[in-house]
């Protein structure tokens, strides 16, 4: 990666922190030492001292999507800017720009100002941004480090007069994509013609600079149908239009077209790789596919619905002991909302371990989730009290945030720490 693509020695520092009760199942005994020190000792995850639940990353599957990912995207000639909301770990940000990332992605101004807090260089906001205060602080940034390199959307000529009016003279313009939406989706502006209007106001303003078009498909369809996939294919053309009718109005010599989440980006990475009539930087955004998951992008992933492609492997799970069997085809788990996603599917039972400590599969589903209980019909399974029970989990978006320490593992054995900032 380029040298000053993320603060390296603030990354490292990261290590430094002291472990304590802030960090949810961490053992009692390790507290007061630095977690750098804490993954030294190479704990095992189930007699190391650690408490339940406990959700873990798997090393061997990070490294495998990180390298996958990375030599799609150079196969086919598209850049990278994971949507570092997935895991707001700059941990993480670290190893997608060793593996080749262009930047990475954020939501909105607090992402950003964690992102610059440990020197990720290269940011694209895949939102608007007409926060007075976020906007000064962003034009204060930019004047400090001309190293700085940052784009936003833009999706009305209402919100260019906002920015331009809030932002006032600065040192350096602010660079903006014109976003282009679709009825029945997120943002972005709902035709060609408006979004043209858009990108002729950020022109005229003195202190924005047009640099591209971008927008989110995945906003539009939510399964791996032909349907589905036809709808993303008509949204990719009109942001081609879109792009080249804003062709001669560009201020940078090479604009962003950028899409992509982590469902469709197959599709986006085609269209966007098609001839150009003038030379653009292809941009996907992409997030999840670091941790991939047991649930939602299992069934949409692009690798999962494409003949001989390698898939992502999931590197999430989440482990809870068994703590009441009150019915023959019930168990209760120490694991609830707080703890594991549940917005695109419940947690999925995989594995028991027992007391001799040997895993074996479990057949079993998780039916509801309370704040801190995992409700799990059983069928036929001897699952005790005390047991442990491993589950993947779907939509890894919706773990991180509940975890500001999490365990990564080697088989049963915590390797390190990954922390993150919510």
């Amino acid at each position: 990666m380029d040298l000053d693509a993320v603060d390296l020695d603030a990354v490292a520092a990261i290590r430094d922190e002291r472990a304590d009760w802030r960090f949810k199942g961490l053992p009692a005994d390790v507290f007061g030492a630095t977690l750098g020190d804490v993954a030294a000792r190479r704990l095992d995850l189930f007699t190391g001292g650690f408490v339940g639940p406990l959700v873990v990353l798997d090393a061997a599957a990070l490294e495998h999507n990180l390298a996958t990912m990375a030599r799609w995207c150079a196969d086919r000639g598209v850049l990278l800017a994971p949507h570092g909301k997935t895991t707001m770990a700059p941990q993480l940000f670290a190893r997608q720009l060793e593996h080749g990332a262009w930047g990475i992605t954020a939501a909105n101004i607090s992402q950003l100002r964690v992102y610059r807090a440990f020197g990720v260089r290269r940011v694209v906001l895949a939102n608007q941004l007409v926060d007075p205060a976020g906007l000064r602080w962003l034009a204060a940034e930019l004047a400090a480090d001309d190293t700085f390199e940052f784009t936003c959307w833009v999706d009305s000529v209402a919100g260019v007069a906002r920015m331009t009016e809030a932002l006032g003279a600065v040192a350096r313009p602010v660079d903006v994509l014109v976003e282009l939406g679709a009825a029945g989706g997120r943002t972005g502006a709902r035709d060609l013609a408006t979004a043209l209007d858009v990108g002729r106001a950020a022109v005229a303003s003195p202190a924005l600079r047009l640099a591209g078009v971008g927008g989110y498909e995945g906003a539009l369809a939510h399964d791996a149908s032909v349907a589905a996939q036809s709808v993303v294919d008509g949204y990719l053309t009109s942001l081609r239009e879109l792009a080249i009718g804003l062709g001669g109005l560009f201020e940078v010599d090479e604009p962003i077209v950028t899409a992509g989440g982590s469902a469709y980006f197959d599709q986006v990475a085609a269209r966007l790789t098609e001839p150009w009539p003038f030379p653009v930087r292809p941009v996907l955004r992409s997030g999840a596919y670091i941790t991939h998951d047991d649930g939602f992008y299992r069934g949409i992933s692009p690798f999962g619905r494409t003949p001989g492609a390698e898939p992502f492997r999931p590197a999430l799970r989440a482990w809870a002991q068994v703590t009441s069997r009150p019915q023959p085809d019930l168990a209760l788990l120490t694991l609830g909302k707080r703890d594991a996603s549940f917005d695109e599917g419940l947690p999925e039972p995989q594995v028991v371990r027992g007391r001799d400590g040997v895993e074996r599969p479990l057949k079993a589903e998780v039916t509801a989730l309370n704040d801190q209980h995992a409700f799990v019909r059983l069928s036929g399974d001897d699952v005790e009290v005390g047991d442990w029970v491993g589950l993947g989990l779907s939509h890894p978006c919706t773990v991180f945030d509940k975890w500001p320490l999490i365990p990564v593992v080697e088989g049963t054995t915590v390797v390190d720490f990954v922390r993150t900032y919510f």
